[in-house]
């Protein structure tokens, strides 16, 4: 709807971007680097976390791409899968069968170990949404891991999820398998510059065909409400376009930025931020209206006090106060 006007090619924040056209801020090359050492130095379990839409499959799709891996990797995107299940898909990608019999399946997956050993391959086994799965399931893969140790530089296992994965493998049955976890990252959310740069590389990539779309104050709020988060910046940024089309402005301000992300009431970062700021304008506004009185109170307005008026309306205010505050 909005393509001509600005004068682009196509939709610019697509929630879905092309692995060949990935923006990684300096968290994500960071953590790329980690997870490449990871595979390349054979460190066995891996660990990789952050917050909902930092970039988590992204990176992890950039870092198999990389890596030029077309075979011995498996990519599980979807973790709710029963055990019998898992093995089957593990299986099918390494080039294994799995009948439903585990002695066979590791009898197997260890003949297929040796033979990687002499040719130098390696498996590469990715769990995406780790922190979903059971302590049955990640018991598992610690037996498949156990399979691996024998023949080091065999297998790495990836462990992708959102924070909750740290508490999930805090479970006392958890402690061998978190005893070999060997890498650990934390994925950041974007800076400020890296919000800036990640708006800028969208733009280019749909030959804009101006670079200046959005003013400095609207990169500083759509940073502010998203707190980094690529993937909130997308809707944002994609929105504000669409009310700039809408009000006939060929530059997006903070007036748009705010008025786009108010009408939208996302939920998480953005909500979190807006809450937060109308709590801050009542207690503030409260705060001030609290202090004139106390002064009026305090000059010695003795008519209105000895006629009820003031103080009644004193306590109503102290009891709202207090009930907001509560």
């Amino acid at each position: 709807m909005y393509l001509k006007f600005y004068g682009l090619k196509k939709r610019p924040f697509e929630l879905t971007p092309k692995v060949n056209n990935l923006f990684l801020g300096e968290s994500h090359k960071e953590g790329l680097a980690v997870l490449k050492y990871g595979v390349m130095s054979d460190k066995g379990f891996l660990l990789l976390t952050g917050g909902v839409g930092t970039g988590k499959t992204t990176l992890i799709n950039c870092l198999a791409t990389s890596l030029g891996m077309t075979e011995d990797l498996c990519l599980i995107s979807n973790p709710n899968l029963e055990i019998a299940e898992f093995y089957h898909f593990f299986a099918n990608k390494i080039g294994l069968s799995f009948e439903g019999n585990k002695s066979k399946f590791f009898l197997a997956f260890e003949d297929l170990l040796k033979r990687n050993q002499k040719s130098g391959k390696k498996i590469l086994l990715i769990i995406d949404e780790a922190h979903v799965l059971e302590v049955s399931m990640l018991e598992e893969i610690r037996l498949l891991t156990n399979i691996s140790a024998g023949y080091p530089g065999g297998m790495s296992v990836f462990l992708v999820g959102q924070p909750e994965l740290i508490e999930r493998l805090e479970d006392d049955r958890l402690r061998p398998l978190r005893q070999r976890i060997s890498l650990r990252f934390h994925l950041d959310a974007l800076s400020r510059e890296d919000t800036l740069q990640y708006i800028l590389f969208r733009l280019n990539l749909a030959e804009a065909q101006q670079t200046g779309l959005f003013t400095d104050q609207a990169i500083d709020e759509i940073h502010r409400v998203s707190n980094g988060n690529p993937r909130v910046i997308n809707i944002i940024c994609d929105s504000a376009l669409l009310d700039g089309y809408g009000k006939n402005s060929l530059q997006i301000d903070k007036k748009t930025v705010r008025e786009c992300t108010a009408r939208q009431q996302l939920p998480g970062e953005m909500g979190d931020s807006a809450g937060q700021r109308n709590k801050s304008f009542v207690e503030n506004g409260l705060f001030w209206l609290l202090l004139i009185l106390l002064c009026v109170e305090s000059a010695g307005v003795w008519f209105a006090y000895q006629s009820g008026l003031l103080d009644g309306f004193w306590n109503f205010v102290k009891s709202y106060y207090f009930n907001m505050m509560s």
